[in-house]
């Protein structure tokens, strides 16, 4: 056990499992998969493995996309990193091949593959063009495809370890805005479910859920409410495909107020599906979500920061809704 980065988390449960089987691969542009962490070994898996396994190619998504798949069918665990401004570019390949060539096969084939999705866009200071706020929605729109979001290091590792392990596509959503976040961490290998929610803080006064680069956000709001005298159940998806139905609908059945915080677009935000779900499943319930604006995110960082909800607009939605 260790403090850990979010990325090491990750990188070291990608080193361990490649480890294991010399098949395995991972591509990448750009982004080196390197990681270093205080007290810890670099981790360099281009420099251990070898060029062959770890290939750095030519800026082109869809192909790096194709690539994998094509190594996963033929029965390579493999691996391919995105960076934020690619993050779209696969979305073709993923949608009509990687979701949709388990159930076009009878069940036959097998595609153990992981596509990680750097979302840079979340965080000020970045060309607008370069803006990937939309893509936790679109991929986890995908049938056939599980998309997760872990929010803190020790979820990442464990995560990944269960992805590399799934036999089917999973779509690894990176919210860049954690790359700092630091925490213990096994130096095992654990597996945390792919289809399970994580329930931070219990109470009864109101249910507030999100994800990814959101939960910082919730859990200073958290912290302010439980100061205030209110008892938050408070719940990290981690998972957007499958969402943990069972989890949010438990928990609003007791609270009856549901508070949906997303670091995505209001319309068709994650915060919208949990909604909608819980709605189908709890009579008598509130509802709100909280989201950033259906607009471009500028690149000017002040602008962005205002546009951008946070902790406060958090706080200030659950006073109202319990008072």
């Amino acid at each position: 056990m260790a403090r850990k980065s979010f990325m090491y988390a990750v990188l070291e449960a990608v080193q361990y499992e490649m480890r294991q089987d010399k098949n395995m691969i991972w591509i990448f542009e750009l982004t080196p998969p390197v990681a270093s962490n205080p007290g810890r070994p670099v981790i360099n898996l281009e420099t251990e493995f070898g060029r062959l396994r770890v290939a750095n190619t030519g800026i082109d998504e869809n192909w790096m996309a194709g690539c994998v798949l094509g190594a996963g069918l033929a029965g390579s665990k493999a691996l391919t990193y995105i960076p934020y401004q690619g993050a779209c570019m696969p979305f073709q390949m993923i949608q009509n091949h990687a979701g949709k060539l388990r159930s076009m096969t009878g069940g036959d084939a097998s595609m153990p593959v992981v596509f990680i999705m750097e979302m840079t866009g979340q965080t000020a200071g970045f060309a607008g063009q370069h803006s990937d706020y939309e893509i936790d929605t679109y991929y986890a729109h995908i049938a056939g495809v599980k998309t997760v979001i872990p929010s803190t290091p020790a979820d990442a590792k464990g995560m990944m370890v269960s992805a590399i392990r799934d036999p089917d596509p999973v779509v690894f959503l990176y919210a860049a805005g954690l790359r700092e976040l630091v925490e213990e961490v096994p130096d095992e290998q654990y597996l945390t479910p792919l289809d399970k929610a994580a329930v931070r803080t219990t109470g009864g006064d109101i249910t507030i859920v999100s994800s990814g680069a959101g939960m910082p956000d919730v859990l200073d709001a958290v912290e302010k409410l439980q100061k205030a005298g209110m008892k938050v159940d408070a719940i990290d998806l981690r998972c957007l495909k499958p969402i943990d139905t069972e989890t949010l609908v438990k928990s609003v059945q007791k609270t009856k107020r549901l508070l949906t915080f997303d670091q995505s677009y209001y319309t068709l935000c994650p915060g919208a599906e949990v909604i909608a779900r819980v709605a189908e499943n709890v009579d008598g319930a509130k509802y709100k979500r909280i989201a950033f604006p259906d607009a471009p995110p500028p690149a000017a960082p002040e602008m962005f920061n205002w546009m951008r909800p946070n902790a406060d607009h958090i706080v200030a939605a659950a006073k109202k809704f319990v008072s």
